[in-house]
Formats: structure tokens, sequence, C-alpha cells
């Protein structure tokens, strides 16, 4: 029976079919490979900005929150104020004075 069954010629458009879905399978592992190793390596790279070791508040100022942006430093005051200092120098640059809704 095996003799048989091995002498039947297989049709063209099924073993189009059979190569087409290895081809996917293999183009789609490849792919997800991939992927994976992008990620790994996008998330294993260091994007940190340096901090600077202090910062000087004005008198009076005290900081309840801080963020950094590329070439500026922001800080958060007690007294609801939004200082935000050069990065290089420590220059005040603006100063945003928050206002609470009633």
């Amino acid at each position: 029976m095996d003799d048989a069954s091995a002498d039947v010629a297989e049709p063209a458009n099924l073993r189009f079919l059979r190569r087409l879905v290895t081809v996917l399978t293999a183009v789609m592992i490849l792919g997800v490979v991939i992927l994976i190793g992008l990620l790994v390596i996008r998330l294993n790279t260091p994007r940190s900005l340096p901090l600077p070791a202090e910062i000087a508040l004005p008198d009076g100022a005290t900081a309840t929150a801080f963020t950094r942006g590329p070439d500026w430093l922001a800080v958060v005051t007690a007294d609801d104020r939004i200082l935000i200092l050069d990065a290089a120098t420590g220059a005040l640059r603006q100063e945003v004075q928050i206002t609470r809704p009633d």
C-alpha cells in the first residue's frame, strides 16, 4: 500500500502551497528573532543624562520635584514655583509661578 501512494504524483498547486507555507514560516521566525534582538539591544543601551552633584536654589526655596531636559533642569519648589535652570551653568533661566484653581 505504501508503494501505491508513493507512485502518485503530488499536484503542482499542493507542492507550491507547501513550499509557500514553509517559506512564510521561515520568514516569520526570522522576523521574530530580529525583533527580539532589536528590543534587547535597544533596552540595554543606557540613555541617562548626567545629573549635577548639587543645585543652588534661591534663598528660602525647598525642592519638591526635579526633572531634566537635554540642556535644562526644572525644580518645583514648595512655594508653588517652577525654576528652570541651565544644565551647564546652573543659572536661572526662567521662573514660573503655579496658580491653583479655586
